[in-house]
């Protein structure tokens, strides 16, 4: 008997997802790959597990991954002392060379592990192609060095690779006009992306659960958040913290085109399987104001 109830538990997971998949299918979602996900290796297998899964079933996906944790490891392990302007970490040239290395070697080992699972993918810079073109950051007017501020982003090699059935594993690297490198956010990154591909769903992976009205009241996490109510809530002070440039992120990613955002806790293995293709899902959409809802609260 309970074997039963568990054979049409799994049934009705499978019923739950199907409209999700035929919604979804040929589209493109872009997946911003970050924070505890990346150092824990159950979660990374789950990630790359749920983005092949995604793939496998008809959607199109890219991958754009940070690497901070594992950036400021390498540089510890070079000597140097991290210095920070206004909170952002200043990238000397020496450092920039840790950085493009550490993430050359994250992006191809994500590669081998999407591999591993059937699926072809390629791992690219945002030098490849011209994929990204940035001018120099500031910090309130002070200079942070080599880090980059994402002015064009040119899709094509995306569009190239999505159309020959290969997954991008984008790593957040760019170019200025005189074709020096520059690190670039990741979310930024993954922002720009979305934009420019006309991504239907654009998902952050992070350590945080959602977006909530009261940070401190754990039972106030919001489901789906329109833009309006978003810039309500930046508005009235309740977002602090990383969650501030993270949701103006979602903001303008939706007025430029991407349909759906989702902020997702990375730390919950299968979690953007859980997000997409349930009915409750388990972090934050937001989404724009003529999109449909899809939770009933």
């Amino acid at each position: 008997m309970n074997q039963n109830i568990s054979v049409m538990d799994k049934a009705g997971v499978l019923i739950e997802a199907l409209p999700y998949i035929q919604r979804f299918n040929r589209k493109i979602i872009v997946v911003k790959y970050g924070g505890s996900a990346m150092v824990d290796e159950e979660l990374k297998n789950s990630v790359i597990q749920d983005v092949t899964l995604l793939k496998l079933v008809g959607f199109k996906p890219i991958i754009v991954h940070g690497g901070g944790k594992e950036i400021s490891h390498w540089v510890a392990k070079s000597g140097k002392e991290a210095e920070f302007v206004n909170g952002l970490r200043k990238t000397d040239l020496e450092t920039m060379e840790i950085a493009e290395m550490v993430l050359g070697r994250i992006g191809k080992s994500l590669v081998t592990m999407v591999e591993q699972l059937g699926v072809a993918a390629i791992g690219i810079s945002g030098k490849d192609g011209g994929l990204l073109r940035v001018d120099k950051k500031l910090s309130d007017g002070q200079d942070i060095g080599y880090v980059g501020e994402i002015k064009e982003v040119n899709p094509k090699i995306l569009f190239d690779l999505l159309e020959k059935d290969f997954l991008p594993i984008v790593c957040p690297i760019g170019l200025d006009d005189n074709f020096n490198t520059y690190n670039i956010n990741a979310d930024d990154a993954a922002c720009a992306i979305a934009r420019a591909v006309q991504a239907e769903k654009l998902a952050f992976l992070t350590d945080i659960e959602g977006v909530y009205r009261d940070y401190n009241d754990k039972d106030s996490l919001i489901s789906e958040l329109t833009v309006s109510e978003a810039r309500e809530l930046l508005k009235d002070g309740g977002i602090q913290g990383g969650m501030l440039p993270k949701l103006n992120n979602c903001i303008d990613a939706i007025e430029n085109g991407v349909s759906r955002v989702h902020i997702l806790d990375g730390r919950i293995a299968h979690c953007l399987l859980l997000e997409i293709f349930t009915n409750k899902g388990i972090g934050t959409a937001i989404l724009h104001e003529k999109e449909e809802r899809y939770y009933n609260e």
